[in-house]
């Protein structure tokens, strides 16, 4: 336990803090963190078939990701020079705290912990369903998909309550087996010279193409796949989570960002690319043996057999990877005092979330158990619309985020020596204006995306929940401002102090010692 102090009136003090256990996890483990939550195989085989088909950007889909891939770089230079001054668990909920203010903080921050907290269930579904159809084809064993979820929820549990050192381990292994077999796959296309018809740069990588439908028009089918483009990439803004546990946050959340945010674009492009060309023009109007196809032609049925197995471990890992998320935006607002302190504690051995991570493995068994009791479907239903219902959430706290960049250097004159007219207002104006196109493709878009579960409850309200959390959290920010100054003051020193915006001057850190030193 450490006390962070200030010298502001005591009114302000956040008093003692349970700060998350510092050098935990280091570069490589950061990114493979990040990595993890974008899952690469659960993208391209569950994403690539919707944009590559006649309902999506068809050929074009590798040219819908080099877009996504610029937005989103553009994105991270305001995101990570936003990082090199702002070290917070709550990530989205600090940055926009600290750039838009307290308010939009606390709005943005349900908007997070939400999205993260049913993005964990949605993965599991997904996960759950492939195992069971998995066990059952190569093992004739029919075990339900929700008997698998529960196992899948008690093991990320388990590992959710020690050192996160442990979790980056299990989340690499993971990583690493699957971008081993997309890779693998893809160079074999590259090496036999691509499918019945070549490689088609001209109707592939065309980064106009990425803005047209399989049709050729630029209309619904356009956005349509590029919302699932963005949707890969969803959980790479996790770097910054583990600014507080990580090895000269400073240093590697940035780098972990840009990495995790160009390599993935990268290689989502080369290997839908490499996919789309297997294929061939027929492509469009049946989607559904890319990557089965290929694997089977150049590697042979085990190939197929190994490539299901890893599609299990690779959804499992990011839900892992989500749950981690979730327990530290949890800690992150209950170290504040609010909601309830107790999940701002960390465990005294393994410095982890430990109390936040387990209300986060409650929340998501009452999630799954609900669509067990609905008797709904664990891909069309509980991955489809909760990851529809996060995905809004997140992308909406984006496009905060970038204008908060802009708030923070700005329009507040924080750090003049960080200033920079394209790093800090031009680049976060730029991917701003951008997130507000991808969230309006989304919302345009939303029934279509949907599919068969269009027509649920839970659909109907995603807007609308969306919505309630964001006003609730305007609500309360603004409730503690007039009924309880000293937490609403509470609530913005510690992001401020403890969250370690470590430029010398936010506070002290008592060492050892007993003498402070500088944060």
């Amino acid at each position: 336990m450490t006390t962070v102090s200030t010298d502001a009136p005591s009114a302000d003090s956040p008093g003692e803090v349970n700060r998350l256990k510092a050098n935990s996890v280091g570069l490589v483990g950061v990114v493979f963190m990040a990595v993890a939550t974008a899952a690469p195989i659960t993208a391209m085989t569950g994403n690539l078939p919707v944009i590559a088909g006649s309902g999506g950007n068809g050929l074009g889909a590798p040219a819908a990701y080099i877009i996504a891939t610029l937005v989103l770089t553009i994105f991270s230079v305001g995101y990570v020079t936003m990082a090199k001054h702002i070290t917070a668990a709550g990530a989205f909920y600090g940055f926009i705290s600290h750039g838009l203010g307290r308010v939009m903080g606390m709005a943005s921050g349900l908007l997070a912990v939400m999205a993260y907290i049913v993005f964990e269930a949605s993965i599991l579904g997904f996960f759950a369903f492939n195992m069971n159809a998995l066990v059952d084809s190569q093992m004739g064993v029919d075990i339900h998909w929700g008997v698998w979820a529960f196992i899948g929820i008690a093991i990320i549990g388990g590992l959710g309550y020690f050192d996160i050192h442990l979790t980056a381990k299990v989340l690499g292994i993971a990583l690493v087996l699957e971008i081993a077999v997309l890779g693998a796959v893809s160079l074999a296309v590259l090496f036999t010279g691509g499918g019945p018809d070549g490689f088609m740069p001209g109707d592939t990588i065309n980064p106009l193409k990425g803005i047209e439908g399989a049709d050729g028009s630029i209309g619904a089918a356009a956005g349509f796949g590029l919302f699932f483009c963005f949707w890969s990439w969803v959980g790479f803004e996790s770097t910054a989570m583990y600014g507080e546990e990580s090895k000269d946050p400073k240093r590697v959340v940035p780098r972990a960002t840009l990495i995790s945010v160009i390599g993935v674009g990268l290689f989502y492009v080369f290997v839908s690319w490499m996919m789309v060309s297997a294929e061939g023009r027929g492509v469009v109007e049946d989607s559904s043996g890319l990557f089965f196809n290929p694997l089977g032609e150049h590697f042979g049925s085990w190939a197929v057999d190994v490539f299901q197995w890893l599609i299990v471990t690779g959804s499992f890992a990011c839900a892992m990877a989500f749950h981690q998320c979730a327990s530290r935006y949890l800690y992150a607002i209950g170290r504040e005092g609010f909601i309830n302190k107790n999940l701002g504690r960390t465990h005294p051995k393994h410095g982890s979330p430990h109390i936040a991570s387990i209300v986060q493995t409650c929340l998501t068994i009452a999630i799954v158990s609900g669509f067990l009791l609905a008797d709904q479907h664990p891909v069309t239903h509980m991955y489809g619309l909760l990851a529809l219902l996060g995905t809004m959430a997140i992308l909406i706290v984006q496009t905060l985020c970038s204008f908060a960049t802009v708030g923070y250097f700005h329009v507040q004159g924080k750090h003049p020596e960080t200033k920079h007219p394209v790093k800090t207002l031009i680049a976060p104006i730029v991917s701003g204006i951008a997130m507000i196109g991808v969230v309006f493709l989304l919302i345009s878009n939303l029934e279509d995306a949907a599919g068969a579960a269009s027509t649920s409850l839970l659909f109907d309200l995603i807007p609308w929940i969306v919505a309630l959390l964001f006003v609730a959290g305007i609500a309360l920010a603004l409730y503690m401002k007039n009924a309880k100054p000293e937490s609403y003051e509470r609530m913005g020193r510690i992001i401020l102090e403890d969250a370690g915006e470590r430029d010398g001057s936010a506070g002290t850190i008592p060492a050892q010692g007993g003498q402070p030193v500088k944060s």
